[in-house]
């Protein structure tokens, strides 16, 4: 393109770019303003780092809570269809698969801390003839964000 800057040709004494008629120095003009200087890149890197910073947190908090969320309702829900088997029939289920099969439940839910509906506890009724499925306790090891270990939910 141009093998000299504004000052050099200034210097050299051409003027037929200075003038601000001709195109090569539309061009020129043009094609300085494009991009941006590599200060105001560090200036928008740093601002985005910040806001991550502040933001990157508060989601990892929110998506445990709203985990913890959905294991209360299920827990909840599951308790329910639990009630209800036993009102309709005067017994507890054999399994948690019986609730399903006589469409208590639409499907078994998964425990959300886990990720998989195979970890429930089940508690079995004081009374052996009653049942199989009295209660249901989430299978998750560790503590929730209140220091109350999952299993006794």
């Amino acid at each position: 393109m141009f093998s000299m800057c504004i000052p050099c040709l200034q210097a050299s004494g051409s003027t037929a770019f200075l003038t601000g008629t001709g195109k090569g120095y539309e061009r020129m003009n043009r094609l300085a303003k494009k991009g941006f200087t590599l200060i105001e890149l560090l200036v928008v890197m740093a601002i985005i780092a910040t806001l991550l910073t502040i933001a990157v947190p508060r989601y990892f908090s929110s998506v445990e809570k709203s985990k913890e969320a959905v294991l209360h309702q299920n827990l909840a829900l599951t308790r329910e269809a639990l009630d209800k088997y036993y009102g309709d029939n005067g017994r507890y289920p054999d399994s948690l698969e019986e609730l399903v099969s006589k469409k208590y439940l639409r499907s078994l839910p998964s425990d959300p801390v886990t990720g998989d509906a195979a970890t429930w506890l089940i508690v079995p009724p004081d009374v052996p003839e009653k049942g199989g499925v009295f209660d249901i306790k989430s299978g998750a090891t560790g503590n929730a964000r209140d220091g109350s270990a999952y299993k006794d939910w």
